[in-house]
């Protein structure tokens, strides 16, 4: 019989047909007028996603690049920070500052939960003279949002502090604005919502984390800000970029812009809605208290592995995430960022009622689509 995969992935994510035509053409020669022309047009762009007239930079790299970038080129040795340990990524921030030296508080939070308010102002309260605070929009590990408004009203009240946030499955999902937000440094990818392969990451600054580039004493070579800034706006980039990545990514924001950031963010909301309704009503326990709008995660029936679950519905044409280091064979986590529209959430629901049952949890067929149905209806 014939299955066709379907992609549902938290990143890489479908790519919609203009994308994939866009990666189908030629190469062009990045030193050239031609490519110098479309580099300008996908900085302009991005700069209209996250609302700013601030320099937007972009390395080839995945997303962990834009991060170490945000490390090396605004901190320096022995400089105290918070990070917001609340996932698999959370502890990249953390990995990433103690490789290059920083003084790190550990705010560790249980998977699937988000800060506390209160215990952020203790340690801030505690240590005024701390840089930077880390944290994930978006935690993709555990599919949990962490609210960035607070924490950029707390990092405006310090002397000299930057918010750096991980918005690789954010930007795109919501609407973004890090001048509005207080958000210091903003990093993203191109294998999210931004609908394309791997292998490009974006980096956004502002006017006060300017400021430290002159200050920072970690040594860099590729990922040097300053050295990029200043190739970038003349439209190239200081060593040889992802060419056709950067091209795609210019026919992916023609996408985005023409939706709409607001109306982008509403239909993700919509979609991620739908979703956890429907699991729920399959009696699945959702894993975040805090849920994101890019990905759900669900808890697999107890007495099934989450990761045999997972087979089964790829045997079904479903290709869904699994849990990582904890979660293994626990959780299944269905992506619902970028590319998607409601028709893809009422597919993977059915695929995830014919699954469970294959897996010997009995659920009534229907019964979560329809509810997904419910709430679809109530908004188109």
């Amino acid at each position: 019989m014939l299955i066709k995969e379907r992609l549902f992935t938290p990143g890489p994510v479908p790519l919609p047909p203009q994308v994939i035509k866009a990666l189908g053409q030629q190469i062009i020669h990045h030193r050239t007028p031609e490519f110098t022309q479309i580099f300008k047009q996908v900085r302009e762009k991005l700069q209209k996603l996250l609302d700013t007239k601030r320099d937007v930079l972009l390395f080839s790299s995945s997303g962990t690049g834009a991060m170490e970038s945000a490390v090396l080129n605004f901190f320096s040795t022995g400089d105290k920070v918070l990070v917001i340990n609340a996932g698999k990524f959370g502890q990249r921030w953390k990995e990433l500052a103690e490789t290059f030296g920083l003084n790190v508080i550990d705010y560790s939070i249980e998977w699937g939960k988000t800060y506390s308010r209160e215990k952020v102002e203790e340690i801030v309260k505690a240590n005024p003279d701390i840089k930077g605070i880390f944290v994930q929009q978006s935690e993709t590990s555990t599919t949990t949002y962490h609210d960035v408004d607070f924490l950029g009203s707390v990092s405006a009240r310090l002397e000299d502090c930057l918010l750096v946030v991980d918005g690789i499955t954010s930007v795109g999902v919501y609407e973004v604005y890090p001048e509005k937000s207080g958000i210091d440094i903003l990093v993203t990818g191109s294998q999210k919502a931004l609908m394309l392969p791997p292998g490009l990451s974006v980096l956004y600054f502002s006017q006060k984390a300017e400021k430290r580039l002159e200050k920072s004493n970690i040594p860099r070579y590729y990922f040097d800000v300053k050295k990029e800034l200043k190739k970038q706006r003349e439209g190239q980039t200081a060593y040889t970029p992802a060419i056709s990545l950067i091209i795609a990514l210019n026919e992916s924001l023609n996408l985005m812009l023409e939706e709409g950031i607001k109306q982008l963010a509403e239909r993700h909301s919509l979609l991620a809605e739908a979703t956890r309704e429907a699991v729920k009503e399959l009696g699945l326990k959702l894993l975040s208290e805090s849920p994101s709008n890019s990905a759900t995660g669900v808890y697999a029936p107890e007495g099934i592995n989450g990761d045999e679950l997972r087979k089964i519905l790829l045997s079904l044409g479903f290709r869904v995430a699994g849990g990582q280091d904890h979660l293994k064979g626990k959780i299944l986590r269905i992506a619902h960022m970028g590319y998607f529209d409601f028709n893809d959430v009422i597919q993977v629901i059915a695929g995830l009622e014919l699954a469970l049952n294959k897996a010997g949890y009995s659920v009534e067929l229907g019964k979560g689509v329809k509810k997904a149905q419910e709430i679809i209806i109530k908004n188109i």
